[in-house]
């Protein structure tokens, strides 16, 4: 299978998995008309289908041990059930973000969700795997705990703009982000513990997981949602191709940066490459405030706090990246 040679490589990668989570949700922000809950069923299959698609590639480079289906084969049964639970996590954190996107927007629900899933992630994941330096992963962890800060004072600001703020999209990004940092523990147990599972094999499982479990989740919003009327699956079947191509495009791109991600954290540590990896709400506030102009007319305060937010999430990424060295 094709693993990083150097940091450089693996840094990479890292970097393409960030801008991947970062952008892949343009692709719902492009869709009109049409419910997240809908949309999701079809970014589901595109995230599995992208993670077999690079199992049997880039992960089945040479008929060796750790090659896709020889390593499925040894693999422990309870690593293979762990990256399923952290897909099940992964997929209801990832709703909840959804929804978040849908009330708050992409520069908003982004950079609290997913830098409050920062902190618990790369905490748990070093508690299993202490790889890096702990005191500068730790300075990280607190500068983007600090970004999630600005970046809710930066929203709680709209309202003096006369801009509508809901708390109900500020509680919702604090459980999504909670959720989504512990599927990354799950996927450090099924990765580094007894006969353990390969970064593409561990990507099948945790999108096979995610998949699964849109049975149950996706059902429960569908029926119980958090923005708008109930919705069926005759909604699912008469939505416009659009929004169907849009979902599944929106799936691979997520798709090849968690591949991506867990290929690198072979070489640097699951931690390390999380944790880089998170630092894919700066990707998403960009496309937020430039494509999408959720910050126009906001107001210099609101300005100033998001600002201090991008600032605070760069020395994260940096101060993480160093404690690789």
């Amino acid at each position: 299978m094709f693993t990083p040679s150097s940091l450089g490589i693996a840094l990479l990668m890292m970097i393409t998995s960030a801008v991947c989570w970062g952008s892949w949700a343009n692709t719902y922000k492009g869709v009109k008309n049409y419910r997240f809950e809908l949309f999701y069923w079809d970014y589901a299959v595109g995230i599995f289908l992208i993670s077999l698609v690079l199992a049997f590639t880039m992960g089945s480079t040479g008929n060796d041990a750790h090659s896709f289906l020889n390593n499925v084969r040894a693999a422990d049964t309870s690593n293979i059930v762990n990256a399923m639970i952290g897909g099940a996590l992964f997929n209801l954190a990832n709703l909840l973000l959804v929804a978040a996107i849908d009330m708050a927007g992409l520069a908003v629900a982004f950079p609290i969700s997913i830098g409050i899933a920062l902190v618990v992630g790369t905490v748990l994941s070093y508690a299993l795997q202490p790889r890096g330096n702990a005191l500068l992963l730790a300075l990280g962890v607190a500068c983007a705990f600090v970004a999630v800060l600005l970046d809710g004072k930066a929203y709680g600001s709209l309202a003096a703009a006369g801009r509508s703020v809901s708390k109900k999209s500020l509680i919702t990004c604090v459980v999504s982000g909670v959720l989504m940092g512990l599927w990354a523990p799950f996927m450090t147990h099924a990765m580094t513990r007894g006969n353990t599972l390969g970064p593409y094999s561990a990507a099948v499982f945790l999108t096979l997981g995610a998949l699964l479990s849109c049975f149950i989740w996706n059902i429960y919003f569908m029926k119980h949602p958090l923005v708008g009327e109930p919705v069926s699956f005759s909604g699912f079947f008469r939505g416009p191709l659009s929004g169907h191509l849009l979902g599944l495009l929106g799936g691979c791109i997520w798709g090849v940066g968690t591949v991506f991600n867990l290929v690198a954290a072979s070489f640097t540590g699951v931690a390390i490459s999380y944790a880089i990896g998170q630092s894919a709400p700066m990707v998403a506030a960009l496309w937020g405030v430039l494509a999408w102009k959720e910050f126009a007319n906001s107001g210099p305060r609101a300005k100033a706090y998001l600002g201090l937010m991008f600032v605070f999430y760069g020395l994260a990424i940096f101060l993480v990246a160093r404690a690789n060295g």
